[in-house]
């Protein structure tokens, strides 16, 4: 069987953890192939909400097996507070596993993530400070901590001792902080060993073996597009690959064997930190949507800009990383607006542009272009079908399909996880 890889096809929050817990009935295995515990899933389970930051989404699919890739940066305390909480209310991690070559979030990278954040000022890019950045950054630099390194105390000290020679000068002598000793981190990582020796694999072949057989694997995206390291609005990134391609590097499961790749985008837009964002609502009208929507982050808390549906974004998207199917979620929240405005194309320098432009100049001067669609006010998370959607609704979805570049398969008419249209299975049945 091939594999099928998720991504957010926006700036994230889409809505991606209910889309691949749409699916973890059916696969067999779910891997979150990127990212750390910067970004979140909100799963809702017969009314029960789950918030999820590390874990694979499928973690909460009874026959699937959650794996963490290669390409992931692990900060160990949250791992284990989130498998806690969650057999607190009577749900199995047992199967968990984690790749040996996933990289760990250190304690003087968190530190330094939150310094260097703080002395940016105006130049700051929005980060959640927790590690991420600096952990991929040590990554490339090659004197990174990867979970292998645990097993080892003799490797795992030359490696802490090799990397705080550096970063306590910057602490220290940059930053005005206190410098960290070596004997303290690497006893806090230590602690950690034992307990997360059991989950420990060597996912890549995991994987392979798993495909051989004839098992279905699912590729989960943490972050989205646009958030891309090296496809999204940089510098307003995350340090991850979010797209398609990362799911390849991040799991090591080859492009070849890989014949889906499902994008999940909101019927509007949001973003969270700094950045351009053409569509974005202000004052009262953003508060509407933003409040109409929950939109406020899984892991933060904080509130996310709102904005209108992005034409151009979304064929992007679909572009990069080669959509076959797209899942629109959150349809719902749009009830009950007299108007729904959709950006089709942008204009810059008075000139009008019907794709992403080239640059970040071009784009943090993008003026939306609208095309207005009439809203409606029927209540819409009953429906199940395309004909159970009003007239309106249901013209809104066609015509947002006809203009992003793929099909849309799924729409989501509510959070619970019964509560969407199936029009295609994503899973090509």
């Amino acid at each position: 069987m091939p594999a099928i890889v998720l991504v957010g096809a926006q700036w994230g929050d889409e809505g991606k953890g209910k889309a691949t817990d749409l699916l973890g009935s059916s696969v067999d295995y779910v891997v979150k192939f990127n990212g750390g515990n910067n970004a979140g899933h909100t799963i809702v389970i017969d009314g029960e909400k789950f918030a999820l930051h590390l874990l694979p989404s499928g973690i909460l699919s009874e026959n699937c097996v959650p794996v963490i890739g290669n390409g992931v940066v692990i900060d160990l305390e949250v791992l284990f507070g989130e498998i806690d909480a969650l057999e607190a209310r009577g749900r199995s991690a047992a199967k968990l596993v984690v790749s040996a070559d996933a990289h760990v979030i250190a304690p003087y990278n968190t530190t330094l993530d939150k310094v260097t954040e703080r002395f940016a000022g105006s130049r700051k890019i929005g980060t959640t400070g927790r590690g991420i950045g600096p952990t991929y950054a040590d990554k490339m630099n090659r004197i990174g901590i990867r979970v292998q390194d645990l097993f080892d105390e003799v490797t795992l000290r030359e490696k802490v001792t090799a990397a705080l020679g550096l970063k306590n000068q910057i602490l220290s002598k940059i930053y005005n902080r206190r410098a960290l000793e070596v004997a303290a981190v690497v006893t806090e990582l230590l602690s950690y060993a034992e307990r997360l020796r059991p989950m420990v694999a060597n996912t890549a072949l995991l994987l392979h073996q798993a495909l051989d057989d004839g098992k279905t694997v699912l590729l989960e995206a943490g972050q989205a597009t646009m958030l891309d390291v090296d496809h999204g609005n940089y510098p307003y990134v995350t340090s991850s690959s979010a797209t398609a391609g990362g799911a390849c590097t991040g799991s090591g499961i080859p492009p070849t064997r890989i014949d889906r790749v499902i994008a999940v985008v909101k019927a509007y837009a949001t973003r969270v930190g700094e950045g351009p964002f053409p569509t974005e609502l202000l004052h009262d009208k953003g508060d509407e949507l933003r409040n109409a929507g929950a939109e406020f982050g899984t892991t933060t808390g904080r509130p996310r800009r709102t904005g209108w549906f992005d034409v151009p974004i979304a064929r992007y998207a679909a572009r990069i990383n080669g959509v076959t199917d797209f899942v629109l979620t959150k349809l719902d929240v749009l009830t009950g607006m007299p108007e729904v405005p959709v950006c089709v194309a942008y204009e810059i320098d008075g000139v009008r542009q019907a794709d992403m432009p080239m640059t970040q100049l071009e784009f943090a001067k993008a003026i939306p272009v609208y095309e207005t669609f009439p809203g409606w006010d029927e209540d819409i998370s009953k429906a199940r079908t395309m004909e159970d959607l009003p007239a309106n609704a249901r013209d809104y979805v066609h015509a947002v399909e006809a203009m992003i570049g793929a099909r849309i398969s799924v729409i989501g008419v509510g959070p619970g996880r019964d509560e969407s249209i199936v029009v295609h299975d994503l899973l090509g049945r």
